[in-house]
């Protein structure tokens, strides 16, 4: 019976008027983020005002940039020309502007808009467009409200900013990648595959599919992101070029488990971590050199690991390189590193497992599944 009565009372009303309309605030909110985190454009103001007049209650609402409407949201349409005028002056000023039938003036005498706010959206100290609410009157309250509303905006705004800055700097970071590693890979293979081009022919012709698989791969223009097995075919095709190169003297050993090949990782994260192993496990010495390549599940992470048994490195020097020290020789690892904190946090660093005569172990974690990260 007790338990009949404590379902009843979960059925009821949760909370005060007051906790349900915070909730329905919020909730309002949370609909034109994600519109916002885009940016300042037509599609993105056009799916977002809609959710901003809501949160206001206003017949209209309108978002500028500098200098052109982006999307008008109500009735009353016929002073959408007005609202590129009242951006101007509060792009201007940097200040929010209330304004009377002067400033929308109108020949229709059943519209209803008497009185326009314009509150600035700013970005870094920047006005960067203005959120215009249309009304029957300017109560203190409604302009407290606009203006408010404004702020949250121009804090999505500010999100939209680093996101893009985030991306710009993570292309930077692979265009340089691609400079360091590019030019010593290129003309490895190439003379490798001029080797065979009169003793194996068909060798050749596989080598150059070879390589143009792996660079098609490595110089694509489009995501940041790709997967783990996407990512271990290119390296497959990498290091049957290097094989051609070193011969028996190379020797791979792959092992990876197949639920975490769907997993999504930086683009051209392990590739300069492998091209570190081959250059330091085998370049210099006459020796044979073992390379493994390892992809583990281990619960909500997968774990990968490329070890040589190379002649190992100063801990000292490879502090450097993690640094982005350009005076060291191992290719990318600062670059690879600093991507893959600022994708998943700093708790998912490259760790470096080394000593001179001791080969090297380079420890890659990352998150099976992270907000935002997808191919």
């Amino acid at each position: 019976m007790a338990g009949s009565r404590w379902f009843a009372r979960l059925r009821g009303p949760l909370g005060s008027e007051s906790d349900r309309a915070t909730f329905r605030t919020l909730h309002t909110a949370s609909l034109a983020a994600p519109a916002l985190r885009e940016g300042l454009t037509v599609p993105s103001a056009e799916k977002a005002v809609r959710f901003l007049r809501a949160l206001l209650g206003t017949p209209v609402v309108a978002l500028t940039d500098t200098g052109r409407l982006l999307a008008w949201d109500g009735r009353f349409n016929h002073h959408d020309e007005q609202a590129t005028r009242l951006a101007a002056q509060v792009v201007a000023d940097g200040s929010t502007s209330v304004g009377d039938r002067s400033e929308i003036p109108c020949s229709d005498a059943r519209c209803p808009l008497r009185h326009v706010i314009v509150s600035p959206l700013t970005v870094e100290d920047r006005v960067v467009g203005t959120l215009q609410v249309y009304a029957p009157a300017a109560s203190a309250g409604l302009v407290r409200a606009t203006n408010e509303v404004a702020r949250w905006v121009s804090g999505q705004l500010e999100l939209a900013e680093l996101d893009a800055s985030r991306t710009r700097a993570m292309e930077a970071e692979v265009r340089a990648l691609r400079a360091q590693i590019s030019p010593h890979f290129v003309y490895n293979s190439l003379t490798a595959i001029a080797s065979f081009v009169r003793t194996d022919p068909e060798r050749a012709r596989e080598l150059v599919l070879e390589f143009a698989d792996f660079t098609r791969y490595s110089f694509r223009r489009h995501g940041e992101f790709t997967t783990l097995a996407e990512e271990l075919r290119s390296i497959e095709r990498y290091l049957a070029l290097e094989k051609a190169r070193f011969g028996d003297r190379l020797q791979v050993t792959l092992r990876v488990a197949p639920e975490v090949l769907p997993v999504v990782v930086p683009f051209l994260s392990l590739q300069p971590l492998v091209e570190n192993a081959v250059r330091h496990g085998l370049e210099g010495s006459s020796e044979t050199g073992h390379i493994s390549i390892d992809a583990e599940d281990n619960d909500s992470e997968c774990v990968i690991s490329v070890e040589d048994d190379g002649s190992g490195e100063d801990p000292d020097k490879v502090r450097r390189a993690l640094a982005g020290d350009p005076t060291t020789d191992s290719v990318g690892l600062g670059n690879v590193d600093e991507r893959l904190r600022s994708t998943f946090g700093d708790d998912f660093g490259l760790v470096v497992e080394t000593a001179p005569g001791a080969g090297t172990r380079v420890i890659v974690r990352v998150p099976k599944y992270a907000p935002g990260v997808h191919t």
